[in-house]
C-alpha cells in the first residue's frame, strides 16, 4: 500500500462509501505478515516511495513462491532478484504472469500500470559480459516506473563507440555505468556529462580481477566528480538508487 492508496482508502471512510470494519481489514497485514520464514514489509512503500523487492538468492523455491503468494494479495508490482529457473518456475504455478529475464535472473510481476517517466536512464555497459548485470538493473528501473535507455558494450578499449552515443548518455537524467576489468569506463564517462553517475563494478575479468575488486578500487578512487559506486554486480542497487534521483 502506497500513500495514495491509503488517502483514498481514508477518504472511502470519510465519505461513508467503505465501513469501519472494511477498512481494518484492508490494514491487517500493517506494518508486516509474519509467514514464519519471512516477514513481509507491507509498510515498505509507505516509508520509502517503493514496495519490498524479494532477494531470491540463498532461498528455497518454495519460500519464494509462498512470499510471492501474499505479495499477491497486495496488488503491487513484485521483483524478485537472484533468482533462479527452479524459483520461476514454482512462482509461475501460482501466477502465469510472472515473467523470467534469464540473463538478469529476474522475476517481475505487473500488477498495476504505469506511466513511466518522462526523464530516462542511461545505462551504459562497458562489455557484452557485463549484459546480466545490465539485465538486473533494467528490469528494476522499469518496474519502478522509469524510461530506460541502453548502450552496451563501449567500454574504454573502443571508446569510439562510447563517443557516438553522447548525445543519448548526455541527455539522461542520472547514468548508470556498469564496468568489470580495470573499470575505466565510470570515470570516463564522469569527466563528460553533467549528471550523477552511479557505477557498478562487475566481477569480468582475469585473475587480477579479484572478482570485481579492481573494478571496484578503480571506482571508488575516480578522480571524476560524481561518481558513486555501489557493490560489485549489484545492478539492482544501481538502479534502485538512480529511480530515486529520476523521480526527484
Amino acid at each position: 500500500m502506497n500513500r495514495e492508496e491509503l488517502k483514498n482508502l481514508l477518504e472511502s471512510v470519510k465519505n461513508n462509501e467503505m465501513n469501519i470494519e472494511e477498512a481494518l481489514e484492508n490494514l491487517e497485514d500493517l506494518p508486516f505478515k509474519d509467514l514464519g520464514f519471512a516477514m513481509i514489509d507491507n509498510h515498505r512503500e509507505l516509508r520509502v516511495g517503493y514496495p519490498e523487492v524479494i532477494y531470491c538468492a540463498g532461498k528455497t523455491p518454495e519460500q519464494i513462491k509462498e512470499i510471492v503468494r501474499f505479495m499477491l494479495t497486495k496488488d503491487n508490482n513484485i521483483l524478485g532478484t537472484r533468482a533462479t529457473e527452479e524459483a520461476y518456475n514454482a512462482v509461475k504455478e501460482i501466477c502465469k504472469e510472472a515473467e523470467y529475464n534469464k540473463l538478469g535472473k529476474t522475476i517481475t510481476i505487473k500488477k498495476k500500470e504505469q506511466t513511466l517517466t518522462d526523464s530516462y536512464i542511461a545505462i551504459i555497459s562497458a562489455g557484452t559480459s557485463d549484459l546480466p548485470v545490465v539485465e538486473e538493473a533494467v528490469e528494476t528501473a522499469r518496474l519502478l516506473g522509469n524510461r530506460v535507455e541502453r548502450i552496451t558494450d563501449a567500454g574504454v578499449a573502443g571508446i569510439h563507440r562510447l563517443f557516438s552515443k553522447l548525445d543519448v548518455i548526455r541527455g539522461a537524467k542520472v547514468v548508470i555505468v556498469i564496468a568489470g576489468m580495470e573499470g575505466a569506463l565510470a570515470s570516463v564517462i564522469g569527466g563528460l556529462v553533467d549528471k550523477p553517475v552511479i557505477a557498478v563494478p562487475t566481477s569480468v575479468g582475469y585473475g587480477a580481477n579479484f572478482g570485481g575488486i579492481s573494478a571496484l578500487l578503480s571506482m571508488l578512487n575516480s578522480c571524476a566528480s560524481g561518481v558513486s559506486v555501489v557493490n560489485i554486480d549489484n545492478g539492482f542497487g544501481a538502479a534502485y538508487n538512480a529511480s530515486i534521483i529520476n523521480k526527484l
